[in-house]
């Protein structure tokens, strides 16, 4: 069609010279078609300009933002800072891990709620996934009993939100127990009352840090120990007890430590004063309600995808182990579950996140965590922009975190090409 290509003037006229039967043929190659296309139809340039386009919405929004935000702030003669962190407090929390009084400044009372959401969401991911792995195995267990009872408890606990669980759970606790003065008694060293549990609290003295470094070596070897049984397991078939080696040493090396350091650790026993307990250390009933409703509820997600990880093994894999001679438990242990794990982390993952966010619930049951803490500072102060911040970036570096470590944990389980 004219008009709609251009063609290609070649420098030099190619010719070739084609031989056979005592004759010769110049064959003359015609100039390239090369379509003519406009700039528009280019897809490269196309993307470059939607992404630019793009880019260039956000900015403007961003500077909306910001700009709207600013303006607001000088109508009601606020400005936007971080120097109230170092202002007193003038409140107490009912639970830190950190030294912190009433006049500790404001940065310490946030700091003091970040360290018991990690607490809370750490110590509900291990006890999670302990109870997801059983409840998963367990409903597809040929046993039928225990089979429906995991199905009646992931059933139950799943459709109902966490929020109302975190009720139960501390109406549960906090009403059938009595007041601190007849509060349940065992060996004078432990009491349960509605103030919570009171356990004696350990006190390091002088040289301790030997104890300490011992059980760190412990971890250490237990590691070196487990490496170098499954490499000897796979050179030569024979296993070893890495469980109770491990628990030796875990037990037996920080006893030695603190033994040699002739034991400068003692025990702080509770002890009741008045209406209240003084000494030991307090487990609050609010932190046992969140614990458990967050294991539990999450849990349910997890035995789901433990569920879908054992069935996407192929039965194949089940009846070889079997036909080697291989017991039931250990099919499962060496078998199945490392290759399930490989469709059971990414949800995990997602499940783990899901959890770390779900702590901040602990506000509605006065649970000191990040949130609350935050929202006293805040009530306090009138700085609810900054306050909502440096809750966002906490959530989000612990979030980044989380997928870091799982990440990398998913790239040491999945599948080795050779």
């Amino acid at each position: 069609m004219p008009g709609s290509f251009s063609f290609l003037q070649e420098q030099d006229r190619i010719t070739g010279l084609i031989q056979g039967k005592g004759m010769s043929m110049t064959v003359a190659i015609e100039p390239r078609v090369v379509p003519k296309v406009s700039v528009w139809n280019d897809p490269k340039i196309r993307a470059m300009f939607f992404q630019a386009a793009l880019v260039i919405v956000l900015l403007f929004l961003a500077y909306e933002i910001v700009a709207n935000t600013i303006s607001n702030l000088q109508r009601l003669n606020k400005d936007f800072g971080f120097a109230f962190l170092k202002r007193t407090a003038g409140f107490d929390i009912i639970q830190t891990l950190v030294p912190y009084t009433s006049a500790s400044n404001f940065g310490t009372a946030l700091y003091v709620g970040f360290l018991n959401t990690v607490l809370i969401s750490f110590l509900s991911i291990i006890a999670a996934t302990i109870i997801g792995f059983v409840v998963g195995l367990m409903r597809l267990s040929k046993n039928w009993l225990a089979s429906r009872i995991a199905t009646l408890y992931i059933e139950i606990f799943r459709n109902v939100p966490l929020l109302l669980w975190i009720f139960v759970f501390y109406s549960a606790i906090r009403q059938p127990l009595p007041d601190a003065r007849n509060a349940l008694n065992l060996f004078d060293s432990f009491f349960l009352s509605k103030k919570g549990l009171m356990v004696p609290k350990p006190l390091f003295g002088d040289g301790s840090w030997i104890g300490m470094a011992a059980f760190v070596l412990a971890i250490v070897a237990s590691i070196v120990i487990a490496r170098w049984s499954k490499s000897r397991q796979e050179a030569t078939g024979q296993t070893f007890p890495v469980f109770w080696a491990s628990l030796a040493l875990i037990i037996g090396l920080p006893l030695l430590g603190f033994a040699v350091a002739g034991f400068p650790l003692t025990w702080e026993l509770p002890a009741l004063k008045g209406f209240n307990f003084s000494g030991g250390l307090a487990v609050l009933p609010e932190f046992i309600a969140l614990f458990l409703a967050l294991s539990i509820y999450t849990a349910t997600y997890i035995a789901e995808a433990v569920r879908a990880g054992v069935l996407s093994v192929s039965h194949g894999q089940t009846e070889a182990a079997h036909a080697l001679g291989i017991g039931t438990s250990s099919t499962l242990r060496l078998v199945v579950v490392p290759q399930a794990m490989r469709v059971v982390i990414p949800p995990l993952a997602s499940t783990y996140l899901s959890l770390t966010k779900n702590s901040s619930l602990a506000v509605a049951i006065g649970y000191p965590d990040l949130v609350a803490t935050g929202g006293t500072v805040l009530n306090q102060t009138g700085k609810a922009i900054e306050i909502v911040s440096l809750w966002m970036l906490v959530y989000l570096s612990l979030s980044l975190l989380t997928s870091l470590l799982m990440n990398w944990f998913n790239s040491r389980m999945k599948l080795v090409e050779r």
